[in-house]
Parts: C-alpha cells; structure tokens; sequence
C-alpha cells in the first residue's frame, strides 16, 4: 500500500507541534522516555499523515500516543523523573527538587514543569492535553502546594 503524503506539510506540521509535543511528553515521562516517545509519536503521524493532518488537535492526539507507548511498557526502563539528579550548576538551587517532582502524580509533575519550567500558559497545556483550562490549573496548584510542603516553602 502506497502512502500520499505531502512531505512538505508534514515537515511544516513537525515544526509547528514538534518542539510542544517534545516537551510535553519530557515533562511526563523525563528525557529518556519521552525523547523515545516523542519519536514515536511523530513516526505515527507520518504513517496515518492523511488522518492526522485533519484532526482538530493533532497535537493532544500524538501526545496521547505517546503517554499509551509509555504506559504499556513498550520500553525496557521504567519513566524517570523529569529531572535527574543535578549536575554542578552555577548559581543556586533547591537540591532536593528532584526528588519532590518525582513525588508528585505524572499529570502534577508535567503541567508544573510545563507551566514553571517551559514557560506554558494553562491554556496551551489544556489544548495539548485535550482536558480544559481548569483541569490543568487544578494540576499545577496541587502540585505546586505539594511541592512547598515536600521542601518546606512557606507561600
């Protein structure tokens, strides 16, 4: 079976949701899964390019992809925390984040790190997630009041 597929649109499509998408799945499932995940997300898309390209949120969709590639233990390793441990780093920083943000549920930890870490509005996490503006803000805020009880932060 032969595939039509516009490669030009296709490349335009990975430039527009490909770095999103990236980080999304990074923030889920820390850097080693989710630069796998990621590429098999994309990889999905070019082989169902004639679905995908008409889905009203292409993105959420190949985000889905991912988290259920991940979930079903397609890889040998387990997820991992979005951050590993700290390399040396000038300037200063909290050394026990690493392990507050794995403590957290994978939906805390991602729309945190998306929204604080990546500079993501709600909204653009809701979009890609499929969920709405108040699931997501829901997420971060329990997430981040987990976080200043695990480091003792007082708001």
């Amino acid at each position: 079976m032969t595939v039509n597929i516009d490669s030009g649109s296709f490349t335009a499509f990975v430039e527009r949701v490909g770095k999103p998408l990236h980080q999304a799945l990074i923030a889920a499932f820390g850097v080693q899964v989710g630069e796998d995940i990621t590429s098999d997300a994309l990889a999905y898309a070019w082989e169902h390019w004639d679905r995908v390209r008409v889905m009203r949120n292409p993105a959420g969709y190949l985000y889905r992809v991912g988290r259920s590639r991940a979930r079903r233990g397609i890889f040998r390793r387990p997820p991992t925390p979005v951050v590993e441990r700290p390399a040396p780093v000038s300037g200063w920083f909290e050394p026990g984040l690493s392990d507050a943000l794995a403590g957290l549920s994978e939906r805390q930890r991602a729309a945190v790190v998306l929204v604080h870490g990546f500079e993501w509005t709600m909204a653009e996490v809701a979009r890609v997630w499929g969920v709405s503006f108040s699931t997501v803000k829901e997420h971060v805020d329990k997430g981040l009041g987990r976080l200043r009880r695990d480091l003792g932060v007082e708001e």
